[in-house]
């Protein structure tokens, strides 16, 4: 099999427009810079990639976004603009011997005096192995290396090859660019097709910022209405033909760990509404409704704690009120926990005492249990003095044992407990402040203090 077979050439890049029977979306594939629709934090003037095209000096990168927002247009238009051979390879379908033909490819563009741009889209499926394959070609400057990925490279590309390559984080595109794009598909596609405003405003929302999805909803709307003879399209019509496309949602991969931790902080942070937007984005997504209560019971009792011990029983009800009626009525239960949560009173005072105590025990010894708080079943444990001095809270006035320690011999009291004065916490720590005023009464060390 020929190179030319397997991989596209600067030739194919800087040929013509495509023909009136090629895919929309290669009819309308950026020839220059200029026409490449978005990014304009990188392209725009003085911005980094525009500052790059200008000096003339190519580098390697890595360009991280979502799908559908210019990366393999980026990487071919580079190829165009520094007069490169183009060679390309898909992580998905490629395996070590697609990468020595590409090497051996690259070798004869060298022998023939033209440089190559060795293009890898979706480069964080590439193992750790098979990433180090590149390496040396990379630093003899055999070829540069362009890695399109929707991953963050920090955790899917090696670091070798991270620390010899730029990285450019591309954006989604925003609804005022997709609705330019869109008037550029349609006069391309469907020039004598009409849209209403507000059907126009429903296929931006479906593309979700993503320029691909955005030019095949076009395409798709033109066959349907044709099809169907409408003219001009209504809102009614997008949403009755695109009914089954859900919005852009990786589960499992960054989107989708962006969003849960979005939902969280905007509980945290005590915003009912931004928590249902992503609680909803979530769900409109795809993602498992028992996952997201599974997170809400986290953040009850990471957030919320003892501020409101009614935030983890509503939590945890939601779930089993999913679990028996399942969707749609159960995602009601859920949401409620949601706007409970977000409304209620926040401590993580009981969070962080027991990631500090997990932490001390881990690093300390093991301490013998104090005699006096022994078990004594047996005559032989009695004689030994097991529970011996110990005293009964609840025969005691306000059932407390002023003075009395539960710790092991030797370890001063670490304070790992502090109650935050919001909800019910602040009772519970001005009822802790008074049982350190007994403690002090008796002249024995206040609980929850350490000793000087």
């Amino acid at each position: 099999m020929r190179v030319g077979d397997l991989f596209a050439s600067s030739e194919n890049v800087s040929a013509g427009r495509p023909g009136p029977d090629a895919p929309l979306a290669e009819r309308l594939r950026p020839a220059t810079i200029d026409e490449v629709v978005g990014q304009r934090h990188l392209l725009g003037p003085g911005k980094p990639l525009q500052l790059a095209f200008a000096s003339g000096r190519l580098h390697s990168m890595i360009l991280w976004g979502p799908p559908g927002v210019g990366k393999t247009t980026l990487a071919r238009l580079t190829a165009s603009a520094f007069d490169a051979e183009f060679i390309a390879l898909s992580a998905v379908f490629s395996g070590v011997k697609d990468i020595r033909e590409a090497i051996a490819a690259a070798r004869a563009n060298r022998d023939r005096g033209r440089h190559t741009i060795l293009f890898v889209d979706e480069v964080h499926r590439f193992n750790k192995s098979q990433q180090d394959a590149f390496l040396p070609y990379v630093e003899q400057g055999l070829v540069t290396f362009i890695g399109a990925t929707t991953e963050n490279p920090s955790f899917e590309v090696n670091a070798a090859l991270l620390s010899r390559a730029a990285v450019y984080v591309l954006e989604p595109l925003d609804p005022a660019t997709l609705t330019a794009l869109f008037e550029r598909a349609r006069q391309v596609a469907c020039p004598d097709l009409s849209f209403d405003v507000h059907a126009v405003e429903r296929i931006v929302g479906f593309a979700d910022g993503d320029a691909r999805r955005l030019i095949n909803l076009v395409e798709q709307l033109q066959i349907a209405a044709q099809t169907a003879g409408v003219n001009p399209v209504l809102p009614g019509f997008v949403d009755e033909t695109l009914v089954s496309k859900l919005r852009r949602f990786d589960n499992g991969g960054d989107a989708f760990y962006d969003q849960i931790s979005a939902l969280h902080k905007s509980v945290r942070g005590s915003h009912p509404d931004a928590a249902l937007y992503w609680f909803c984005r979530m769900l409109d997504g795809g993602a498992d409704a028992l996952y997201l209560g599974r997170r809400i019971i986290r953040m009850a009792v990471e957030d919320i704690g003892l501020a409101d011990p009614r935030a983890l029983e509503i939590a945890l009800n939601a779930c089993a009120t999913y679990e028996r009626l399942g969707s749609p009525e159960g995602e009601l239960a859920l949401a409620q926990a949601v706007v409970f949560l977000a409304c209620a009173a926040k401590s993580n005072a009981v969070y962080k005492a027991y990631n500090a105590a997990r932490a001390f025990v881990a690093a300390d010894g093991s301490r013998p249990v104090p005699v006096h708080l022994r078990n004594a079943p047996t005559r032989l444990m009695k004689a030994l003095g097991h529970g011996k001095a110990y005293r009964y809270a609840h025969d005691e006035p306000d059932a407390y044992v002023a003075g009395e320690s539960y710790l092991p011999e030797g370890m001063q009291a670490p304070g790992w407990y502090q109650p935050v004065a919001r909800g019910l916490e602040q009772q519970i720590g001005e009822k802790l402040a008074r049982l350190r005023e007994l403690d002090g009464l008796v002249g024995r060390p206040p609980r929850g203090e350490p000793k000087d």
